[in-house]
């Protein structure tokens, strides 16, 4: 019976391969045809230009960038090494220091060589992978003690089709090993996997010429900087890659990363915040309309995943998501529903709250201002409106309902707040000094333009502590950095995101250029890019900063520092900084919500230093339980911390459930909060006492 069941199977392969090896001399065919085009080349050269006169760095474009253009265009199109041989690095390399000289010349001719043998080298893998499946997901053998080395980005390339196909076989079993230990059956990971690999296919299939320009010239523009990157004519009139989906969209900013597109943050009061089931570092997999069937999204570009997502105001759409809580090889995923709508300005409008803290013997009233965005109606501000919404006009008129209601001090909180207007930056920043400059932009040919606050006096002269995270970012980090380089507030929290560069979008024969052409000082003329804002009191954070922010990202600007703007007088901290963090550590040592989000991270870091996996079912099976068994008690040590009950395993969240007004988290039950309140009032206490002395 084996003889016949292998004889059939065998059958059945044979006359597989004999049809793919038809299909693939048609395709190949199809993509021989595909040749750069007389725009494309015009376009190509207005790039080189345009960056070569504008870029803010202006590097040359020589045998060395050459060299990373090459490398960049390696990465994008093969990120995990699992497509090309060593036999077609090889081929490739002779080109390794000409990319300068045929970019120069408009010569897209090696670009367009090296992407068609890239589909033809797809082509086989999927079709392999497809062939393996048609065997059946059953017939694998998960008892076998083998392992799949899942960093990829430094390994070496592929001898032969025979080492690739060892790698694909194990890729494949372990994705069907991940989806089985997910509590999917063989039926269901058959019909997954064969539908997600075929589509591939028929994806590369329709790949047009313009596919292949704009991938080559964001490998040749992202070697200057992230931020810099070709749009081709349809995505430039579709989408800025680098913005919000908030427009009929969910309020997300996303970015590829390897076969996933990945949330990078949230858009504060957008349609994705408010289910609060989608968080920065979760990975999207799936995207549904309404109640249609889930297409599977694994492998798809960002700007195809894009499509998608988007769609009319109050429509439903569908997210199949891997969050970022999970650990790194934990496929378990939850389904959210999301209506898109548009961003309401007065959703995102700042707000305050009142802290009682008893400390030493003594209450205190601590005021909370939540700053969600920099924003400003520019319409209504235009016009005159002396109404106009904005965020400085509101931050002051809770400033002056905190100070009637004589509060202690106020915490400012920029927690995962993007930034948004830079003009709300600079007139917020207004409100606690007396005047000034308040963020200094150096453009591309040297000149440092200075904004400024010119209005004499401030407006809130009290004790103030300014909260940031991972997430606040732009506006946000110009603001937090001027509060630290006048010395008028204690910065607390996480380092920031990074983000100091200013870009803008240069109109092409053919499609657009976004280029970054300016870079943010602080006023103590250092850099808020790359290395964000520095706490002077550091928080643990929630996420991994080697994967979320501006250093993150492949040939991110670096951090500098030009002539400062002022001289401020003495550091009114600096005395106290020590016995401030003192006491923090030592208040923290043992508050569950603390201990919880270190314990979390050093989880975290202790799995990502793996780098391979085991493909044995027996063993992942006993790894998972481990590490399920690890989170539990993490959870659970927090929760009985808190005089929470225990669980007894780790808890699913309702993927239909949005969260109640109830729900919402108070402001003395957020651990940062409280915490950065109790600060405030150490400073005050150790500012006082040496000020009566």
């Amino acid at each position: 019976m084996k003889r016949i069941l292998s004889a059939c199977i065998l059958g059945v392969s044979l006359c597989f391969s004999t049809l793919l090896l038809a299909d693939n001399a048609a395709q190949s065919a199809k993509w021989q045809a595909l040749q750069p085009e007389r725009e494309q080349v015009i376009a190509s050269l207005n790039v080189v230009e345009l960056l070569k006169r504008h870029h803010y760095n202006k590097p040359p474009l020589d045998d060395a960038r050459s060299a990373k253009i090459y490398q960049s265009y390696l990465k994008l199109l093969d990120p995990s090494r699992s497509f090309f041989t060593a036999g077609d690095i090889a081929r490739f390399d002779v080109w390794q220091n000409q990319f300068d000289d045929f970019l120069k010349t408009g010569d897209l001719k090696p670009g367009f060589t090296i992407y068609k043998v890239y589909l033809q080298r797809q082509q086989s893998r999927l079709q392999y992978a497809l062939q393996q499946l048609s065997g059946g997901v059953d017939n694998m053998d998960f008892s076998v003690d083998e392992s799949l080395q899942i960093d990829r980005k430094d390994a070496a390339w592929a001898k032969n089709d025979a080492e690739l196909d060892d790698l694909w076989r194990k890729r494949l079993k372990d994705e069907v090993l991940r989806l089985k230990i997910a509590g999917k059956d063989s039926k269901a990971i058959q019909e997954l996997l064969t539908k997600r690999y075929k589509n591939q296919l028929n994806r590369i299939d329709q790949t047009l010429g313009e596919d292949i320009f704009q991938a080559y010239m964001n490998a040749f523009a992202q070697t200057y900087d992230p931020h810099t990157n070709y749009l081709s004519p349809e995505n430039a009139e579709n989408f800025d890659i680098n913005m919000s989906l908030s427009l009929e969209g969910i309020g997300a900013v996303l970015q590829t990363d390897n076969e996933y597109v990945k949330v990078v943050r949230l858009v504060t009061a957008g349609p994705a915040e408010k289910t609060k089931q989608v968080a920065a570092a979760d990975k999207i997999i799936g995207v549904a309309q309404g109640n249609e069937e889930m297409v599977d999204v694994i492998g798809w570009r960002l700007d195809e995943v894009v499509k998608l997502i988007r769609g009319p105001k109050g429509s439903l759409v569908r997210l199949e998501i891997i969050p970022a809580s999970n650990a790194p090889n934990d496929q378990t995923s939850k389904i959210v529903n999301i209506t898109r709508e548009a961003v309401k300005l007065e959703d995102q409008a700042a707000s305050k709250s009142i802290i009682k803290l008893n400390q030493d013997g003594r209450d205190y009233t601590v005021g909370v201002i939540t700053v969600p965005a920099f924003y400003l109606d520019f319409k209504a501000y235009r016009e005159g409106n002396p109404e106009y919404k904005s965020t400085t006009r509101d931050v002051k008129r809770l400033l002056g309902e905190l100070q009637a209601a004589k509060v202690d001090g106020v915490v400012l909180d920029l927690r995962d707040n993007g930034g948004g207007s830079l003009q709300e930056a600079t007139e917020l920043t207004g409100l606690f000094i007396d005047q000034g400059p308040t963020v200094l932009v150096r453009n591309s040919d040297g000149r440092v333009d200075v904004l400024a606050d010119e209005d004499k006096g401030a407006f809130y002269n009290g004790p103030l502590a300014v909260l940031v995270n991972r997430l606040s970012a732009s506006a946000s980090e110009i603001f937090a950095g001027a509060m630290q380089d006048y010395h008028r507030a204690l910065v607390i929290g996480g380092q920031t995101f990074g983000k100091g560069t200013v870009q803008t979008v240069q109109p092409l024969n053919h499609g657009e250029l976004k280029l970054t052409l300016a870079k943010f000082y602080r006023v103590s003329g250092e850099s808020t890019q790359h290395q964000g804002v520095i706490p002077d009191i550091a928080y643990p954070s929630i996420l991994d900063t080697a994967e979320i922010g501006e250093s993150a990202l492949d040939d991110s600007l670096p951090w500098d520092r030009i002539k400062p703007a002022i001289n401020p007088k003495s550091d009114p901290f600096k005395p106290f900084l020590a016995e401030l963090n003192a006491r923090h550590d030592k208040r923290t040592d043992n508050n569950p919500d603390f201990v919880f989000t270190r314990a979390r991270m050093d989880l975290s870091k202790q799995l990502m230093l793996e780098t391979t996996i085991s493909l044995n079912e027996s063993k992942r099976r006993e790894q998972q339980a481990d590490l399920d068994n690890k989170q539990l008690v993490l959870e659970n040590n927090r929760r009985v911390a808190k005089g929470e009950t225990a669980l007894t395993e780790l808890k699913k969240q309702d993927e239909d459930a949005l969260p109640a007004e109830d729900d919402k988290l108070k402001p003395e039950d957020d651990a940062y909060l409280t915490e950065t309140g109790r600060i405030l009032i150490d400073y005050l206490g150790l500012s006082s006492s040496v000020a009566a002395h």
